[in-house]
């Protein structure tokens, strides 16, 4: 695992842990975790976190490999192009986006490595949101943080966070675009763009 994450260990760098694993037959699947984290702060200062779990082990993996292989099962149903590609094609058998339920992230040679667990889970919210004919969500709201804020007729303040208004569905399915002989559940899909690349996506039957 320390091996994989170049970003956070030079070569040769290990981080400075131990780790004690006994088995009590009694406790039989229930596990007990006792967890100390420490993290140096300014000025030569320390502060340690102190943490004591109990669970059943096997109840807490379980779920995790099924979101594994549902996601990955779904990701063999998804097929994409970018740009001006003209054909569309599947995505790498290195599946990327499975990094969020796995410890340390696998990328296929050459990809920008993610270790933020919050980055990871906007990837898989943001790939499901393009398949119903959603945009990305990359939360800068930009119209809401420069010198001359205003209301915009399409949005509502409450609580100070914006609130986006309901599509009008009947205009949006009238202007549709069909993608691979399908619409884009009533949106335009070319309205869908991830890292400045116009992509169009095949979206299975969920």
């Amino acid at each position: 695992m320390v091996e994989s994450n170049e970003i956070l260990y030079k070569p040769g760098e290990h981080p400075d842990h131990c780790i004690v694993i006994k088995y009590v037959p009694y406790v039989g699947d229930s596990k007990r975790a006792m967890d100390e984290y420490t993290s140096e702060l300014m000025l030569g200062g320390r502060s340690t976190i102190v943490m004591h779990n109990t669970c059943e082990d096997s109840l807490l993996a379980a779920p995790i490999i099924l979101d594994l292989v549902i996601l990955a099962e779904l990701c063999q149903r998804i097929s994409f192009r970018v740009g001006d590609e003209p054909h569309y094609q599947h995505f790498h058998s290195v599946l990327s986006i499975l990094s969020y339920l796995c410890k340390a992230p696998l990328v296929p040679q050459g990809t920008p490595l993610v270790n933020a667990l919050f980055r990871q889970r906007a990837c898989i919210e943001n790939i499901l949101r393009a398949c119903i004919g959603l945009p990305p969500i990359n939360h800068m709201l930009l119209e809401y943080k420069h010198e001359n804020v205003r209301q915009q007729s399409d949005h509502q303040i409450s609580n100070g966070f914006p609130v986006i208004k309901k599509a009008n569905y009947a205009q949006e399915k009238s202007n549709a675009k069909v993608v691979n002989g399908k619409p884009v559940n009533g949106f335009d899909a070319s309205k869908l763009h991830t890292n400045g690349f116009h992509d169009e996506l095949y979206v299975p039957d969920l």
